[in-house]
């Protein structure tokens, strides 16, 4: 009987190691997918959720409503609590002009309650409401990763608005109390989470807290890819893909001839916000991830597959080099072991 060739048997055991192994990749791979193929669902999954004049009566310009309007409105529910949240976690005191732009907010919202979480608070928040992610929280790579994490079950536990604090407000914020979950779209796809308002026990919003441990992965090991596709805008926008009823759920967007209206991307000014556009955590590999935002369904599968063929393709040619590296090793001692020759052999396996 002829025993199978080398490399028929390293393909047979790469073979039963994956399979093996399922319970493992398979929801990593899934997980994985879900977050590189958003440019591609996102159009589809949010079409119904964009404010508009014509489905919600909503003027998204804002032109419509008094700049100091606290309310949804006499003809409207407010479902978004009254409250401004802002967070600041680490040794080091606020900038001064974060604090003016929370001042400017607050001047908008002044029946408001609102709040900073700081460490201490932080701390108390996760322990008492969320003792089963602490471990994580406190464990989290980087810092900013913290804060997102810390927004969610901010909204989670209370409701209200989540505002980064290089958000100056330009007037209030109440006209959009009627809706259960709202945030501004985002380029190229998603929406941003550094301006967020929800109802206190929000579905979507708890479904973004449960799923973090899931996405909890240094993916690719590059730090700006890690955080967005573990906590950050990737990540919030790829969950928001994932649910099943988002009837309630609202992307603050633009209107014909201004479509990035409410963008808050960089310096800017929106109807609602100037925006101070600090974004200093941002790495290198910031490109990255706008170039997989721009990418269709077919070219993720490509890009997949041959990153699999890549990893499969090293692993056979390293395995294949410390085999022969071993036989030549083995042939050496037979004869008189041979110190010099076998080091090298070493190194190089």
């Amino acid at each position: 009987m002829t025993m199978p060739s080398l490399r028929v048997r390293i393909l047979i055991v790469l073979c039963v190691v994956l399979v093996l192994s399922q319970r493992w990749w398979a929801p990593l791979g899934n997980t994985l997918f879900n977050l590189v193929s958003l440019s591609s669902r996102w159009r589809h999954a949010s079409v119904e959720s964009w404010i508009s004049k014509d489905r919600d009566g909503f003027d998204v310009t804002f032109a419509s409503y008094p700049v100091n309007q606290t309310t949804a409105g006499p003809s409207y529910q407010d479902a978004v609590p009254p409250i401004l949240h802002h967070i600041h976690l680490g040794p080091n005191a606020p900038r001064a002009e974060w604090l003016g732009a929370r001042d400017e907010c607050i001047k908008y919202h002044h029946n408001w309650t609102a709040l900073i979480w700081d460490d201490a608070a932080a701390e108390k928040l996760v322990n008492e409401e969320f003792p089963h992610l602490s471990d994580m929280w406190h464990n989290y790579r980087y810092p900013v990763e913290r804060v997102d994490a810390l927004r969610y079950m901010v909204l989670q536990t209370h409701g209200g608005v989540v505002l980064d604090f290089d958000l100056a407000c330009k007037r209030s914020l109440g006209p959009l109390r009627r809706f259960d979950f709202v945030a501004p779209a985002a380029h190229p796809t998603g929406f941003s989470i550094g301006f967020m308002m929800a109802s206190k026990g929000n579905e979507f919003v708890k479904n973004l807290v449960d799923n973090l441990a899931p996405y909890n992965h240094v993916w690719f090991y590059l730090p700006y890819v890690a955080v967005m596709f573990s906590t950050g805008c990737h990540y919030a926008s790829t969950i928001f893909t994932l649910q099943e009823d988002r009837a309630s759920l609202r992307i603050l967007g633009g209107i014909t001839g201004s479509p990035r209206l409410h963008m808050l991307n960089g310096f800017v000014d929106t109807p609602l916000f100037r925006h101070l556009g600090s974004s200093s955590w941002h790495n290198f590999d910031a490109a990255l991830i706008n170039w997989i935002g721009h990418l269709r369904r077919g070219s993720i599968l490509v890009c997949l597959s041959f990153g699999v063929s890549l990893m499969l393709t090293v692993y056979y040619l390293t395995s294949l080099r410390r085999r022969r590296c071993a036989a030549r090793r083995n042939k050496s001692m037979a004869d008189k072991f041979d110190s010099e020759s076998g080091i090298s052999c070493l190194k190089h396996a």
